[in-house]
């Protein structure tokens, strides 16, 4: 772990913005799942919602660029039960989607805990999710074509939502909760100790202020005492 990968491990989960991510709903291309969950470490988002229909969600290694490390990705089996999980933490859920009631989604303050929910491919959001989504958003189009890939979108919009976020000073404090810091610290910086803890069922030794564990022959020993 040199000094500067640690600067920027602290500096990126302290610009974490843990009352924003999106939900994907029957997105089914890959690459367009990678381009999402990319995009949502980009502009500070940690856990992103996937509605999958698949035993497993899957990040296409060389479209997330290791995205696919730094964000959470939680699957749900339906878009409802998805959305009424986010509301009920207190997310307004909003949809890209086009109707009559859909505001331009630089109108939208994004500074409010939100959940941005985006439709496949071909159907876009379907008519359940519409009718639980707080707000429709569009994004105005001035060319023949009528929609942007998804992926698109969503870079489109978190980018509005990034700008308000900015403006309002969002960024200038960590936000996230301190156990949940410290946990990300721990699996950023010691991903392979992670994966032992994980399969030992161990809890996670302590880190020096380095990154590097405090005592690594206690926790080997440890391990050896559990295999």
């Amino acid at each position: 772990m040199t000094p500067e990968r640690l600067e920027r491990i602290h500096r990126t989960l302290s610009l974490r913005q843990p009352d924003l991510t999106v939900i994907t709903d029957e997105v089914q291309k890959d690459r367009n799942l990678s381009a999402i969950v990319r995009t949502c470490d980009a502009f500070a988002i940690p856990q992103a919602h996937c509605v999958w229909d698949g035993d497993t969600y899957r990040v296409a290694r060389n479209q997330a660029a290791g995205a696919g490390s730094w964000v959470d990705v939680k699957t749900h089996d339906s878009v409802g039960g998805a959305i009424r999980e986010l509301k009920g933490q207190g997310f307004r859920v909003c949809a890209a989607h086009f109707t009559d009631r859909a505001i331009d989604y630089r109108h939208y303050d994004f500074t409010q805990p939100t959940a941005l929910l985006l439709g496949t491919e071909k159907e876009g959001v379907s008519d359940e999710a519409a009718a639980l989504a707080d707000e429709h958003l569009i994004i105005p189009m001035l060319g023949m074509t009528l929609s942007f890939n998804v992926s698109v979108a969503c870079a489109i919009i978190l980018s509005e939502a990034e700008r308000q976020r900015a403006a309002a000073g969002m960024f200038d404090a960590p936000r996230l909760p301190a156990d949940e810091y410290q946990r990300l610290l721990f699996e950023w910086c010691q991903p392979q100790v992670t994966q032992i803890c994980h399969k030992h069922n161990l809890p996670y030794p302590p880190l020096r202020e380095d990154g590097e564990l405090v005592d690594p022959q206690a926790f080997s020993d440890l391990v050896n005492g559990r295999a």
